[in-house]
């Protein structure tokens, strides 16, 4: 079944890559949404696919990048968006 997903990681995740690695890893998943930085200094990341899907992708976003430190992710269940294609990255 596909379901959306919101999840806002906190910690030291901007200016590390961060996002690009996320988009990496959706890509690789095949998962569709977006992910952006947030003004608060978070990342929020909107995911579409399949349940064990999104398992795998929250392992990832819980590590993240080398230079990254992941301290917090929150989920929040959404709904399904069909505008999204793709992975992208917001600004």
């Amino acid at each position: 079944m596909i379901i959306a997903k919101r999840y806002t990681v906190s910690g030291f995740v901007q200016g590390v890559g961060y996002r690009y690695f996320v988009t990496m890893a959706a890509d690789r998943l095949g998962i569709r949404g977006f992910v952006k930085n947030l003004f608060n200094g978070d990342v929020e990341v909107y995911a579409i696919g399949e349940e064990t899907k999104h398992k795998e992708l929250l392992k990832r976003l819980k590590a993240g990048p080398s230079h990254s430190r992941v301290r917090e992710v929150i989920i929040e269940n959404r709904p399904v968006l069909d505008r999204y294609t793709s992975f992208i990255v917001e600004f």
